[in-house]
């Protein structure tokens, strides 16, 4: 497996991966209709491009295949993490996690935060995120239960705050 940053080739690959995690792995905690809300059928592809292009994103690649992807926002927060559907477990979201994290330090962001979704949140408790609060969400017209959470990061060796 090999982490490398996103370009714009990879967008449908990226966006099709969503799609099918949410619709395989996300099904276990949220309703056909939650599902249909958060991964339509077409995706919105230029919105998508738009999303992408605000985030230093990261792509798990595994013989020429994106496996999974995870993005850094300038302020700490912690999106999109998803590995596709048949390679959960395997280590893929642990080695975006952390590169993720290793860039926060390098940039001497001390804070890192998420809202993850009830099936991301024991991922993100084994990487030290705690719970700030549950919340109501609403996409589309439906209402989600997620969770904000947030870790607090030390400054990266050699880097001062």
């Amino acid at each position: 497996m090999m982490i490398r940053q996103y370009t714009d080739n990879d967008l449908e690959s990226v966006v099709g991966l969503f799609t099918d995690t949410v619709r395989h792995v996300n099904i276990r905690d949220y309703s056909a209709e939650q599902i249909a809300a958060w991964a339509p059928q077409p995706p919105d592809l230029p919105r998508w491009r738009e999303r992408l292009a605000n985030l230093n994103l990261w792509v798990a690649e595994s013989d020429h295949r994106i496996i999974g992807f995870c993005g850094l926002g300038a302020d700490g927060h912690v999106d999109l993490l998803y590995v596709d559907y048949r390679f959960q477990r395997r280590g893929v979201a642990r080695r975006l996690y952390q590169q993720v994290e290793t860039e926060a330090q390098r940039r001497g962001i001390g804070r890192l935060f998420t809202e993850a979704s009830i099936t991301a949140r024991p991922f993100f408790e084994s990487m030290g995120f705690g719970s700030l609060e549950e919340q109501r969400v609403e996409l589309r017209g439906v209402v989600f239960k997620n969770f904000r959470m947030e870790k607090r990061l030390t400054p990266a060796p050699g880097r001062r705050k």
